[in-house]
C-alpha cells in the first residue's frame, strides 16, 4: 500500500510540475513566497488583529478563501505562460511571470512584517507605495 501511495503521489507531482514547465528554482521559490505570504497574512489577522482585507481587522474566513482563490489565479498564469512559451517557442514569457509574481509576494511579505509592528526602512516603505499607487486602477 505504501508502494502505491507513494507512486502515484509521484506521478501525480509530476504531472503538475510538466504542466508549469518543470520544478525548477523559479517555481519553488514563487511557492515559498506565496506560502511566506499566506502564512504571515493569517498571522497579522489572527495574532495582531491588524488586518486591512476585514472590516475588524481579524481573521476571517472569507478573506482567507479569497486569498488562496488569487494564488491559485498567480499559478493559473505560469501555467499559461509556460504554454505560451511553448506554442511560440520561446523560454522566457513564464520566467518573467514567476519573476513579476514573485515581486508581488515580496511586497505583500513585507507589507505583512509593517502590519506587525515590524520597524521598515523609510525607503522600503515609500518604494511599496508608489508600487501600490501606480496598481491601482485609473479612475
Amino acid at each position: 500500500m505504501k508502494n502505491i501511495l507513494c507512486t502515484s503521489t509521484g506521478i501525480i507531482g509530476s504531472i503538475i510540475a510538466s504542466l508549469f514547465g518543470g520544478w525548477d528554482t523559479g517555481i519553488a521559490t514563487l511557492i515559498l513566497f506565496m506560502g511566506i505570504d499566506f502564512f504571515s497574512g493569517l498571522a497579522v489577522a489572527g495574532i495582531f488583529k491588524n488586518s486591512s482585507k476585514t472590516e475588524t481587522g481579524a481573521l476571517e474566513s472569507r478573506a482567507g478563501w479569497k486569498g488562496l482563490c488569487r494564488k491559485s489565479m498567480t499559478l493559473l498564469f505560469v501555467l499559461i505562460a509556460h504554454r505560451l512559451d511553448l506554442s511560440i517557442g520561446t523560454s522566457y514569457i513564464r520566467d518573467t511571470v514567476v519573476i513579476g509574481f514573485m515581486a508581488n509576494e515580496l511586497i505583500s511579505i513585507v507589507e505583512n512584517a509593517g502590519l506587525m509592528g515590524i520597524p521598515l526602512p523609510a525607503v522600503l516603505t515609500k518604494a511599496i507605495d508608489i508600487l501600490n499607487q501606480k496598481s491601482e486602477p485609473i479612475k
